[in-house]
């Protein structure tokens, strides 16, 4: 979920950053241990890609944005349902789950607009939710899906997804995602299907 045109030691500074914050906290985590983490010589290195650690952190936090933002738009692309759409969102969520557990866990679990810049978006008005959003629409549109506000609709479907997410990240399911996904998927898609 790394930015590509980063090089290496970006990617490492932000990789090392990703872990320490998930499991550290921002406030508990140092630019001397990012470094550290990093395999930096020096904790001035950071500062030739950062110009602080919170500019540091929103850099991270837009990569991956981006990256599951353009996830989506590919998803939209391949599919032309809604159903069909939001079916592959969540085998995406599902597999970041297993590949990208830290990703996940930054979204889900560590107040971003504590640290990040003050014009940073709240989670509901990013290009992400609003990509979402369109899914919800078009269903609602193509009476795949219930006719209810798409906010509501994003909160009973993504309710139940991102809940049962953050109960495997946290331990509190300890089986292997495949053991839920499906059920997953039937009890959220029932929750807004029209019938």
């Amino acid at each position: 979920m790394l930015n590509p045109k980063n090089n290496e030691t970006q990617n490492e500074i932000l990789l090392a950053a990703l872990s320490l914050f998930v499991r550290k906290g921002y406030f508990n985590t140092s630019l001397t241990e990012i470094a550290l983490a990093a395999q930096l010589s020096q904790t001035q290195e950071i500062f030739l890609y950062f110009e602080s650690k919170q500019q540091l952190a929103a850099e991270l936090h837009a990569t991956i944005m981006d990256s599951l933002s353009i996830s989506i738009d590919e998803i939209r692309r391949r599919n032309k349902k809604a159903s069909e759409q939001l079916h592959s969102l969540v085998d995406l969520l599902f597999k970041l789950t297993d590949e990208a557990p830290e990703a996940l866990r930054f979204l889900f679990e560590i107040n971003v607009h504590e640290f990040l810049p003050a014009d940073t978006k709240p989670y509901l008005q990013t290009p992400v939710v609003n990509k979402m959003l369109k899914m919800i629409q078009l269903g609602i549109n193509n009476g795949e899906i219930r006719s209810l506000a798409p906010m509501l609709i994003y909160s009973y479907f993504f309710g139940i997804i991102n809940t049962t997410l953050k109960l495997m990240l946290n331990g509190t399911l300890d089986k292997k995602t495949e053991s839920y996904q499906s059920q997953v998927w039937l009890v959220a898609w029932n929750a807004i299907a029209k019938k």
